[in-house]
């Protein structure tokens, strides 16, 4: 969607057009207004020109094109939340997503009637569903230290139509699907989803892989990655037939901080962002582990997830790989670390390695961290 943006505010569209396009955005005025209540004890941005985006995916039951999904019980939950680093000169994207069955401490938060929550150690997920937006930022700027600059929302409706005016999102499966909770019906090989199929492939759970919600999350992180394909296609940017309906529905869809909430907005965050390599833009989920008290629950693995938050925060590369010795943390396995150093090692086994003395090293640089994860440039089919 950005890059798609991006051409058209470069390239000058006529009038009408931009304020249609312009109008579709929602600001979240309501979110501003509480996160500027709690100014004082959000984290500082550290490297100007960098920029933190948190993308919501809400599971909204609300509206007729929401309906089918469930009983519309007044309440959201953030189905997918995903923290996106752009680096300051714009030469990578790092998406990271937090499992929404991770425990993590809710501060309190104003409730959609007015009231305020109690801080409470529960489910990620619980922070947008008793606090919208401005809990979830909240929460995740408490988890991480890291300043979000900007959120964006999405509901199921505009999922769907963002895919659809694609034509479609080409992936690869290797078995095939048969998915009734998810109404998901698909052959193994190559298969083109529309948006109705692209929905419940990233967000069916009980019959693809073992069923958690972590084999749910590389499953989302794939379809993006293809997704982020099929926008950067000449046969998309360069079609202004085919390139105004992704943009109707980019837009249509979006919830966004008053600063976003236009095309100009978009335009100076992601001004660049088509430069970047597809082999640059990267996918990976947040370091974690069993939670000790539940194994249906999560936890952060340390200190994986310090030294992930940490690079992200100071704007250092990030670097993920998809090796087959390297799986990702389990809800079913609570001695599994994510992240590994160049040579291979866990980090925790690099870190405990005695060095012979206590002085300052003179040695070779240790390689950075490496996570698991996969690029937009990786493609399953081949």
């Amino acid at each position: 969607m950005g890059v798609g943006l991006a051409v058209v505010a470069a390239g000058g569209a006529g009038w009408a057009v931009y304020a249609k396009l312009d109008s579709n955005i929602t600001p979240d005025e309501a979110a501003a207004a509480e996160l500027a209540r709690y100014e004082k004890e959000r984290p500082t941005s550290l490297v100007r020109g960098a920029q933190n985006v948190l993308l919501i995916g809400s599971d909204s039951r609300a509206g007729n094109a929401n309906r089918r999904y469930g009983r519309d019980s007044g309440t959201e939950r953030s189905d997918t939340t995903i923290l996106l680093h752009l680096s300051a000169e714009r030469r990578s994207a790092t998406a990271v997503s937090i499992p929404r069955d991770l425990m993590v401490n809710v501060p309190g938060c104003r409730r959609p009637d007015g009231t305020r929550s109690d801080p409470m150690f529960a489910m990620f997920n619980h922070s947008f569903q008793v606090g919208g937006s401005a809990c979830t930022i909240r929460t995740v700027e408490r988890l991480t230290n890291i300043r979000m600059d900007h959120h964006m929302v999405v509901d199921f409706h505009g999922f769907k139509e963002m895919v659809d005016a694609l034509h479609g999102v080409e992936i690869c499966l290797a078995k095939p699907i048969d998915d009734k909770a998810a109404k998901l019906r698909l052959p193994a090989g190559k298969v083109t989803l529309n948006g109705e199929q692209a929905l419940g492939y990233v967000r069916a759970r009980k019959s693809l892989g073992d069923g958690s919600d972590t084999d749910r999350i590389h499953r989302q992180q794939r379809f993006l990655a293809a997704l982020v394909h099929k926008v950067q296609s000449n046969d998309v940017l360069l079609n202004p037939v085919r390139l105004y309906p992704v943009l109707d529905a980019a837009t249509s869809s979006l919830t966004t901080d008053p600063a976003l909430a236009s095309l100009r907005g978009l335009y100076e965050l992601v001004r660049g962002v088509r430069d970047i390599p597809t082999e640059r833009v990267q996918f990976l989920t947040v370091p974690r582990e069993s939670y000790r008290y539940n194994a249906n629950r999560d936890q952060l693995a340390e200190p994986e997830a310090a030294r992930l938050f940490e690079r992200l925060r100071t704007d250092t590369p990030v670097e993920v790989t998809d090796s087959p010795g390297m799986h990702p943390a389990s809800p079913h396995d609570p001695s599994h670390r994510s992240s590994r150093t160049g040579d291979g090692k866990s980090a925790t086994e690099q870190s405990d390695e005695p060095t012979g003395h206590s002085g300052p090293t003179s040695g070779p640089t240790p390689p950075p961290p490496t996570f698991r994860g996969n690029t937009a440039a990786e493609n399953p089919c081949r």
